[in-house]
């Protein structure tokens, strides 16, 4: 829990939450630790203007559903499950266009209400996952970055492009996977974690590229490219990457944008005018049809599904969260997961 306005979280007893009439009670299984969840246990400046203690964090999760409300009608108790972490108002324009990532109301699990670090948590039935085939418990604990990685790969045609993606985090990794799944012909990804440029290299990639020793236009001549990248992935949030990729995008290029920049950033925009370029911004998944997108991949898939649960790196019992966040924190190695078995 964040039990108040200050650095750190703490390990406490509390009530199990209660199930409301449209509401879902999941015994967690497994837990991953994202950025959001290393900010709130900072207690940096987004997390003190944001965060309202005392609260449970912790979005990305795999469970069993044990209770349901009385209005819950397609979720049953036994089934297992992940959950979407933004709840929506359902009334607002974009709501009722359908395009519920676009809610200017939306509530984040474990951001705004009591999240999955928890033996316990509760959600809208609407917001339930089920998981209709078998899957491993820490598979299913990563649906929500995947959906993130699945997202940004799914904005532009990848079927024959080259693409270039900048930051080779968790969420960059399953990129690449996604991306050779959906028939891009070149892949390159930079970074400046040799640790991180070889699971990528793991992961299907091209060239991984350390961008604090070469220059991306070297990547380019290696593969024998003759004109630019066709469509970019920005997943860093840094502020020089993004204007480096505008710098690598062939004329009519388009660049999805999923990272979270800390600082302004300053971009060439006569370049991408007179270069015809697209940028789209990126956040979270489209609900939800990019989990049936994750699903579908994953059946189809056992080179798919084999690389993406790859990038689960470090495996601890909840009991061990102090060191999951020291690992996650150091951001050398892929996902953490916290098994909530092991208490």
């Amino acid at each position: 829990m964040k039990t108040g306005p200050h650095k750190g979280l703490e390990m406490q007893d509390v009530a199990e939450p209660t199930v409301g009439e449209t509401d879902v009670k999941i015994r967690v299984l497994r837990t991953g630790i994202c950025g959001t969840d290393l900010h709130i246990d900072s207690w940096d400046n987004w997390a003190a203007e944001t965060i309202k203690p005392p609260l449970i964090p912790g979005h990305e999760f795999f469970g069993q559903v044990v209770e349901i409300g009385s209005r819950v009608h397609e979720v049953e108790v036994g089934a297992y499950v992940s959950g979407e972490g933004h709840i929506v108002c359902r009334i607002c324009r974009n709501c009722r266009a359908g395009r519920f990532q676009m809610c200017i109301r939306t509530q984040g699990v474990g951001v705004n209400r009591d999240g999955a670090f928890a033996e316990f948590v509760v959600i809208p039935e609407s917001n339930v996952w089920v998981h209709q085939d078998q899957i491993d418990p820490d598979l299913g604990a990563i649906f929500d970055p995947f959906g993130n990685a699945v997202h940004t790969a799914s904005v532009f045609n990848l079927v024959g492009e080259d693409v270039l993606i900048s930051g080779a985090g968790p969420i960059g990794l399953m990129s690449i996977a996604v991306a050779r799944h959906s028939g891009a012909r070149y892949i390159v990804v930079t970074d400046i974690s040799e640790p991180r440029l070889e699971m990528a290299r793991k992961m299907g990639v091209d060239i991984a590229l350390n961008v604090s020793q070469h220059k991306i236009i070297e990547a380019q001549q290696q593969l024998g490219m003759r004109e630019g990248f066709d469509v970019g992935f920005e997943m860093s949030g840094h502020k020089t990457a993004l204007q480096e990729m505008i710098d690598n995008m062939n004329h009519g290029g388009s660049v999805a944008m999923l990272g979270l920049p800390s600082e302004p950033i300053e971009i060439d925009w006569s370049k991408v005018v007179t270069h015809m370029l697209t940028l789209k911004g990126i956040y979270g998944r489209e609900m939800f049809e990019t989990w049936a997108a994750m699903s579908s991949m994953l059946r189809s898939s056992e080179i798919l599904q084999q690389r993406i649960a790859s990038v689960i790196t470090d495996r601890l019992p909840a009991s061990s969260w102090r060191e999951g966040f020291e690992i996650a924190r150091a951001a050398t190695g892929g996902k953490v997961v916290l098994d909530w078995t092991q208490i």
